[in-house]
């Protein structure tokens, strides 16, 4: 049968949190789904994959794949992608957490939500430490629909707490491997609310979020030259556009995060 999720995971050194992260999946009150981690070639010796396949022998729901060479976060998804058969992707990083409920939750949403142009699903997310025991920021949330021309101000999609109808898509979209970690997931809303179609975000607060000491994303600055580069070189904006966009996006950022 057709699984209704399909769970897009890419996962990267991520022996000491792909557990938890799995079990928050088995655990989902709805059980319609499959689950495709891929293994961006770790340096790690195998250890995270071996966590991993542990879980593939439980349970056949749960599939596992070994890239031979390190293609970014961008790459892994894609391979998931390919080899995912559900209606819906749900994207969840190997160090993020889902809500028992988050699967249902965000069902009932799409199923209340049946416009022809609502194509990605979002929910809020608490923003914690590495450890994922206490909150280090006040939980994000950003309600309403978006579409292409207010994600160039600001991008509310996280995307361990976003889902995508495939059936909606009017062209298949992938993530751009050429950007391999940095902004890849913000392209990629943006290449397919380029199609007419939107997003729409909701307050529930459904994902726990590690906001790790060595993530690409934890500093502001580190995001400025690629960010630029997606209004120069990917959108093909002039310079004072791209100026404006980039300011927008930086004040945005410093209103999310210091919230």
């Amino acid at each position: 049968m057709r699984p209704l999720f399909s769970i897009i995971t890419p996962m990267y050194k991520g022996v000491d949190v792909i557990a938890e992260t799995i079990e928050s999946v088995i655990q989902q009150s709805e059980r319609n789904w499959e689950m495709i981690i891929v293994d961006d070639c770790s340096p790690d010796g195998g250890a995270g994959s071996a966590v991993v396949k542990k879980y593939v022998d439980a349970d056949n729901r749960i599939r596992l794949i070994q890239l031979t060479e390190n293609r970014g976060s961008s790459g892994a998804r894609n391979e998931a992608m390919r080899n995912a058969s559900g209606r819906y992707f749900a994207f969840l990083d190997s160090d993020d957490i889902w809500d028992i409920d988050y699967l249902k939750i965000m069902l009932e949403h799409i199923e209340t939500n049946q416009h022809e142009e609502a194509a990605v699903f979002f929910s809020g997310y608490r923003r914690m430490d590495e450890k994922c025991l206490y909150e280090v920021l006040m939980p994000y949330s950003c309600v309403g629909r978006k579409n292409f021309s207010s994600l160039l101000f600001h991008c509310p999609i996280f995307p361990s707490a976003a889902i995508l109808d495939t059936e909606k898509l009017k062209t298949i979209i992938f993530f751009r491997e050429e950007l391999r970690n940095l902004r890849d997931d913000y392209v990629f809303w943006l290449d397919i609310l380029k199609q007419d179609l939107i997003a729409i975000g909701y307050n529930d607060i459904l994902v726990s979020y590690r906001m790790r000491n060595d993530s690409l994303t934890s500093s502001k600055i580190k995001m400025i030259k690629p960010q630029w580069n997606i209004y120069r070189k990917i959108l093909g904006m002039n310079i004072i556009v791209s100026f404006f966009y980039l300011c927008s996006w930086a004040f945005n950022g410093i209103i999310k995060y210091n919230n």
